[in-house]
């Protein structure tokens, strides 16, 4: 690592409608929930990331928690800038460093993304004191991350479930050749569990509470092989008002996931159906490959492997592999020209 190495600040970004990531020096840096607390008076920011998560849903009315991304794009303009600059604060944070803080950034985007949102994404990172914006799209990068050679003239298919937006894609020769991105993904999973909740069960739960239900015994078949135990959900009854707790089996959460797996399974099939005949061939040899979050849903894999007949892998530390992969573009900048736009 030369002197020249030390000065340079390029950071790589995952900018994630539920985590945003970001790796420096090929480490990754900062890991933490897209969301930012704002005091409604002075619009002064009061927390981001964990800290904003932690208040998310028990504000008064002075602080207001604002998501800034939706749809794996940006829909608030002012918030998203803040969180960018304080995210990347936190990296200056933890290296107190003798240089000015201008960045080569590279930024992953979703590939259903149009020329204006794709401008947002550019805005904001150049406010956040960006000198150079490269942007590189997501199947891609989780491509990369995943250890795929994405410049032979072989065809892989990725399926990336973040939280706003599941993206199907085939990658040949450095480029997408067909995609699907469908607005379906981790954030419709944890909305399914709420109403789910709420119509069996008359219990009315947070964002939070649902997300964690999904994590821990989320699935996509209602028989797993290893089943994981009953879950205790706490919220209010809707019939007295009073807070309560109720034991739920993963079997009823398949089932309340049931529809939003079906229509990512059906992006799935299309996405098959619309690859050239050759790259198909490739694909029936090498599988499919599950990143994202929504990719540790329990018994996706297998549900897919029933649609599709192909084998599915799950690529390892699938929430990491979209920033593994943009953090790899930003190393090797020269040669992923090919991918990276500006």
């Amino acid at each position: 690592m030369g002197f020249f190495d030390f000065l340079t600040s390029d950071i790589a970004i995952d900018l994630g409608t539920a985590n945003t990531l970001i790796i420096h020096r090929d480490k990754i840096v900062v890991d933490e929930p897209s969301i930012i607390a704002i005091d409604k008076n002075s619009n002064k920011v009061l927390a981001i990331g964990k800290e904003a998560m932690n208040m998310h849903e028990k504000t008064h009315d002075n602080i207001k928690t604002i998501r800034p991304l939706k749809d794996g794009v940006i829909a608030d303009f002012e918030a998203a800038e803040m969180m960018i600059k304080g995210m990347i604060k936190m990296i200056d944070l933890k290296k107190r460093s003798f240089m000015p803080s201008s960045h080569r950034m590279v930024i992953c985007i979703p590939s259903g993304i149009t020329e204006v949102e794709k401008r947002a994404v550019r805005d904001s990172a150049e406010h956040a004191n960006a000198k150079e914006v490269y942007m590189i799209y997501e199947p891609i990068a989780a491509a990369i991350g995943t250890g795929i050679k994405i410049d032979e003239p072989v065809g892989s298919m990725i399926v990336d479930i973040g939280g706003g937006t599941t993206e199907i894609a085939v990658i040949a020769l450095s480029g997408i050749v067909c995609d699907q991105s469908i607005r379906v993904a981790g954030d419709t999973f944890t909305k399914d569990i709420l109403d789910y909740m709420r119509r069996q069960h008359n219990l009315l739960i947070g964002e939070r509470s649902a997300e964690k239900v999904k994590i821990a015994i989320g699935s996509a078949l209602t028989e797993l092989e290893d089943a994981p135990e009953d879950y205790e959900i706490r919220g209010r009854d809707l019939m007295t008002g009073i807070p309560k707790v109720i034991k739920i089996s993963y079997s009823e959460i398949a089932f309340a996931l049931d529809k939003s797996v079906s229509k990512i399974e059906e992006a799935v099939l299309k996405a098959l159906e619309i690859s050239p005949p050759e790259l198909s061939a490739d694909i029936y040899d090498r599988g499919i490959y599950l990143t994202g979050g929504g990719a540790m849903l329990k018994g996706l894999d297998k549900r897919l492997a029933l649609k599709t007949k192909l084998p599915i892998h799950i690529a390892d530390d699938p929430l990491r592999a979209v920033v593994r992969g943009t953090g790899e573009a930003l190393k090797n900048i020269n040669s992923y020209r090919a991918v990276l736009m500006t």
